[in-house]
């Protein structure tokens, strides 16, 4: 099944249009397995990828910006072209996404053309309209708007109308219910979704989200999986590797706003949890509050650092890192402790490859490489890597 994007020639967001879905698996399999190689990764075995549970459709947030496709031609509200960032392409049938978010984006962009509302300019640094960001909770339809302008015209009759575009909203014919519409104000230079002030024009500025059976509150600048049914196959499969969580502590490193480590907190003796953005731990403790696991912490900070002043000994570590990977130190650190199972969960297949070189020559073996398919039609492929100590 391959249904050709009308946007293909000029979207930026698929690398893989025009490619058979079992070819993209293929050849992500393949650069998986090739950058290995290029590291001398030995391991005991390179399992099949697991394709998404849905190709099409799967994304649970969109990050949209206004703008033009050609310099001062008519407003846009989209995704970047390839190769021309500063032009806009606007992306009301994308495939990617649940159909409402083509609803509400189309709905937006002919309110704002409508109304005469100019587009942010990024080097001039004038305009209203700058952003619109669509999430919703794949299990529970519900569904968030925040629409992020600059303050141009505020307080005058050029000011942007809260009202009108509530009613807009509440007006469209959408399959999910609205949890809340929310404007933010962003008067900063750089090109990304700041917030100066948060407005709750209708509802709750979150929504609901459920992983696993656990409950979630997901605001409008947290971090959460975009993909939620792969992510949870993707969990499951990474907790059924540990032998057994009976009466063992858990460091869930890069813990985000702490999902997995909720889910592993029903078997193990503890789980502690560290992240270094402030804003997700707050919200890690808020879930697990509200879930009612009084046996996982979450501490705020710096990975290495975190680890450098704390005193439990882990018995299982499972890593989560950014695209980045692991620096040095902090791989130094998780080697010095020893535990006989580290799970790896990575979302850059190449600085996975370096980190587990490092921890090859700290005494681990590679057990076992799964590739998982979060994202049909991306360049993106995900790792879970069982390691265990060479010597146990």
């Amino acid at each position: 099944m391959n249904n050709l994007c009308k946007d293909r020639e000029y979207c930026g967001g698929c690398s893989y249009q025009g490619i058979p879905y079992e070819e993209q698996l293929a050849n992500k399999s393949g650069e998986v397995q090739g950058l290995l190689a290029e590291k001398h990764i030995t391991y005991g075995q390179l399992l099949p990828i697991e394709p998404a549970p849905s190709v099409y459709a799967y994304r649970n947030k969109m990050e949209y910006t206004f703008g033009d496709m050609e310099k001062d031609g008519p407003m846009t509200l989209g995704m970047h072209r390839k190769k021309h960032f500063m032009s806009i392409v606007t992306v009301d049938e994308c495939q990617l996404v649940h159909p409402d978010f083509n609803l509400v984006l189309r709905a937006t962009l002919d309110f704002a053309r409508e109304r005469g509302y100019a587009k942010y300019h990024k080097k001039r640094h004038t305009g209203l309209m700058r952003n619109l960001v669509v999430r919703r909770g794949a299990h529970t339809g519900e569904m968030l708007i925040n629409i992020v302008t600059s303050s141009a015209g505020e307080g005058g009759p050029d000011a942007f109308d809260e009202k009108a575009y509530v009613d807009l909203i509440l007006g469209l014919p959408l399959e999910h219910q609205v949890a809340g519409i929310l404007r933010t104000i962003n008067d900063r230079l750089a090109d990304a979704v700041n917030c100066d002030e948060l407005r709750v024009l209708y509802g709750r500025d979150y929504y609901q989200e459920e992983i696993l059976g656990l409950k979630f509150h997901v605001g409008p600048f947290s971090f959460f999986q975009t993909n939620v049914e792969a992510v949870e196959n993707l969990y499951s499969y990474a907790i059924g590797l540990i032998d057994d969580f009976s009466n063992k502590k858990v460091f869930d490193l890069f813990c985000g706003t702490g999902t997995i480590s909720q889910v592993m907190a029903r078997r193990a003796s503890e789980v502690v949890g560290v992240e270094i953005v402030e804003e997700a731990v707050e919200g890690a403790r808020r879930t697990a509050e509200m879930n009612g696991l009084d046996n996982c912490r979450f501490i705020a900070g710096d990975v290495f650092q975190v680890l450098q002043e704390l005193p439990d000994k882990p018995d299982v570590i499972v890593v989560d890192p950014p695209r980045a990977g692991i620096s040095v130190d902090a791989l130094d650190r998780i080697i010095s402790y020893g535990v006989e199972q580290i799970v790896y969960i990575s979302c850059n297949p190449r600085s996975l490859a370096q980190n587990l070189y490092q921890l090859q020559l700290g005494g681990y073996r590679v057990e076992s490489v799964k590739p998982f398919d979060n994202f049909p039609w991306t360049k993106h492929v995900e790792c879970v890597v069982l390691m265990s100590k060479a010597n146990t």
